[in-house]
């Protein structure tokens, strides 16, 4: 294959992965801006969310796929949770539904318990409207509206990548005067496929409103 082809096809493969995850992201209002930091007010939401065991690096994978299985069908009623986000899944012997879906981003925050990792559902579905989850690992929950000061970043999902970011949020807070409430929250964007270099990572600190 000559090289303008190849670079032709992986400009395509990427520009429709890029496209595919054009999904519902939780809604904020940006209050400050200062080069990658801001800080946000969050609308309320509900997510679904499963504690993990576990290192930084694996807890991630392993929370996606029991939040996964949920809103692929596994509730009481077999329904499928509409799936805007593009994911690589196994395929497994489900009876098909109506799509539930997914939303970003995909959260990981360290607890005394684990790792919680957090899916959003869709802002047209309420605690009521919900399926329940059949695995008792996952809970349904409403998220109030909070403050974050938060960092966006590219390149790859490993710590030295994060803890690097969160130094410099950090260290920007201290200058800016504003006090953690919480711990810090890694939010990712993309699917794995992504070229490391265009993929949207963030780090979210809550802060007194």
């Amino acid at each position: 294959m000559n090289r303008p082809l190849f670079v032709t096809i992986v400009a395509g493969l990427v520009f429709i992965g890029m496209n595919a995850m054009a999904y519902e992201k939780r809604a904020y209002t940006v209050l400050e801006k200062e080069q990658n930091f801001e800080v946000r007010d969050y609308a309320p939401a509900v997510v679904a969310e499963t504690i993990v065991k576990g290192n930084f690096k694996d807890v991630g994978s392993k929370g996606f796929r029991i939040l996964f299985d949920y809103i692929s069908g596994e509730n009481e009623k077999k329904e499928s949770i509409s799936m805007t986000a593009p994911v690589t899944q196994e395929s497994t012997q489900k009876e098909e539904g109506e799509r539930i879906a997914m939303t970003a981003p995909v959260t990981q925050e360290a607890t005394s318990a684990g790792y919680r990792i957090t899916f959003m559902m869709p802002s047209d579905l309420t605690l009521k409207t919900l399926p329940t989850p059949l695995d008792p690992r996952i809970q349904l929950r409403q998220e109030p509206s909070q403050r974050y000061a938060a960092i966006q970043y590219s390149g790859f999902w490993s710590q030295k990548n994060y803890d690097r970011h969160l130094s410099e949020l950090q260290a920007w807070m201290k200058k800016k005067s504003l006090s953690p409430t919480g711990e810090a929250v890694w939010a990712r964007y993309d699917a794995p496929f992504m070229p490391w270099f265009w993929r949207t990572n963030e780090i979210l600190i809550p802060i007194q409103s």
